[in-house]
């Protein structure tokens, strides 16, 4: 019955009284013993360890030869080495009458994955403990056995293993993510994608209930309880486009919480597909903005306080202070006055200064390339027709056109040059700009001049922030910075008795 293609086990008597030996650590051939991944699921067949508890005879060596060849094998004759790493144990009769309870726990000890045992029997013994043994272990397997057969039985109950290794290990990563979400700091909720069930939440987390008030009595209804009176129709219209045409979207809207109160809410939806690109669920996510929309309401209006109310009374002071001065022949009267003109056209400069900050700032992100060559070359001839008496210089790259897409440059780098010109009391001020590529994308821009410096107390509130005591005078400086800081670049400022050196290093395409 034997053959070359598919040899038998157990000719040799498994299970009877042969000689021991202590544990090994590793197969014949010198196979070791196996060191599990950090998430105890073998990566390959190669990768499973299987353990053969039995006496060191014939039938282990053919057993250990056989099994080798698609796994990695350990043995023992010691029932205490069932406390190792293994995916599948193969016992004798010996061993199972030894190892007793010791087996059970060692199944727990896995749980809730997997680990078969698998008894060889001889022929004949299926009296002695192959009845008792289906209560303890996944396969009784009598000898002789062929070797196919074997390996058969052997790899169903590895590939259970693996399989619901791989089960625990998506149950614990889906846990954790679950739990990311529960401890998650901003509101989370998810609804299913049921435009006849109008599209019901399904869970939720504990932000999005301290955010809003609302747990989990508002599970099945559709999440627009959170709008009021006062919600944007616009808004509101925004959402629901977005959520017919499958697409994420992100809008500040005004919700109102389970007591009514109202709060201004920032919310990003965006649509869930499965394997097969269809829209099973839409995930939101909720944050509190309202601190930040008051503040920025605040500004607006500060903002128009200042560009509007503020320069036309000033332009009033400046009107009637000059008409004074015109009918007055005392000389210290006439300076007086000329003080307030000057000071009221000072303060109408920040009014603009102020401005031109918040049109540079505000204005939104563009794709569309300028060339940058162009544009400083213009700006340098504006200059020069502004500031007749000062010498404005510009060195390029020899290479071709630097086109950026950097927002406000060009009114950074103007800001830059005409300060150095403004502020340089001498007959015949000195500027050179110039423009050097850094890899990969980059550009530095340098504005050099020889006037009498920048004072400290200016650029160091550039690191340190604005006190009462410590500020800066010139807001062509903040807005230089914030430019190159919205770009996500490095400005930097070097001055000192020969003059000053402002940098601009900035991304082309940000």
């Amino acid at each position: 019955m034997n053959s070359d293609s598919d040899p038998v086990f157990g000719t040799s008597g498994t299970g009877g009284s042969a000689r021991r030996e202590g544990h090994s650590g590793s197969g014949p051939g010198g196979a070791s013993t196996f060191d599990p991944a950090p998430d105890g699921v073998p990566t390959a067949d190669r990768d499973a360890v299987v353990f053969l508890l039995m006496d060191a005879d014939r039938d282990r060596e053919l057993l250990a030869e056989a099994l080798g060849e698609r796994y990695r094998v350990r043995t023992d004759a010691d029932p205490a080495a069932l406390d190792g790493e293994f995916d599948c144990c193969v016992l004798d009769a010996r061993a199972f009458a030894a190892v007793g309870d010791a087996m059970d726990a060692r199944r727990d000890r896995a749980d809730p994955a997997f680990l078969p045992f698998v008894l060889l029997v001889s022929e004949g013994g299926r009296g002695q403990p192959g009845d008792r043994a289906w209560e303890r272990v996944d396969d009784v397997i009598e000898l002789p056995v062929r070797r196919r057969a074997l390996l058969t039985r052997v790899s169903n109950l590895i590939e259970r293993r693996m399989t619901s290794l791989r089960l625990r290990r998506t149950v614990a990563e889906l846990r954790l993510k679950e739990r990311a979400m529960d401890e998650a700091p901003v509101g989370i909720n998810l609804a299913r994608a049921a435009p006849g069930d109008d599209d019901p939440l399904v869970y939720l987390n504990r932000e999005f209930e301290a955010l809003t008030g609302y747990g989990d009595g508002v599970l099945g209804e559709n999440c627009r309880f959170l709008q009021g009176p006062d919600t944007s129709d616009e808004t509101r219209a925004a959402i629901r486009e977005a959520i017919a045409d499958e697409r994420p979207v992100s809008v500040d809207i005004l919700n109102y919480r389970a007591n009514g109160q109202k709060f201004w809410n920032q919310v990003t939806i965006a649509p869930v597909r499965d394997e097969t690109g269809t829209v099973t669920h839409y995930v939101g996510f909720q944050t509190d903005i309202t601190d930040r929309k008051i503040r920025e309401r605040r500004l607006e209006v500060m903002t128009r306080v200042l560009r509007h109310n503020l320069r036309n009374k000033m332009n009033l002071i400046e009107g009637y202070a000059d008409l004074v001065h015109d009918g007055i022949d005392d000389e210290e009267h006439r300076r007086s006055l000329s003080v307030i003109s000057e000071t009221a056209a000072d303060l109408i400069g920040i009014t603009e200064a102020v401005g031109r900050v918040d049109e540079t700032l505000s204005e939104p992100e563009s794709t569309t390339s300028v060339d940058l060559t162009d544009r400083l070359v213009e700006i340098c001839d504006r200059l020069r027709d502004r500031y007749p008496d000062a010498t404005v210089t510009l060195s390029l790259p020899d290479d071709d056109r630097i086109d950026v897409t950097v927002v406000g440059l060009e009114v950074a780098v103007t800001e830059a040059v005409e300060n150095a010109v403004k502020h340089n009391q001498a007959a015949h001020p000195s500027v050179h700009l110039r423009v050097e590529r850094r890899p990969p994308e980059w550009i530095a821009i340098e504005v050099e001049d020889d006037g009498p410096g920048i004072p400290d107390h200016e650029t160091q509130v550039l690191e340190s922030g604005e006190t009462p005591l410590t500020h800066a005078d010139r807001l062509g400086m903040w807005l230089m910075y914030w430019v190159v800081a919205k770009a996500g670049g490095e400005f930097d400022i070097d001055t000192g008795e020969d003059g000053t050196t402002v940098r601009l290093e900035v991304p082309r395409h940000p």
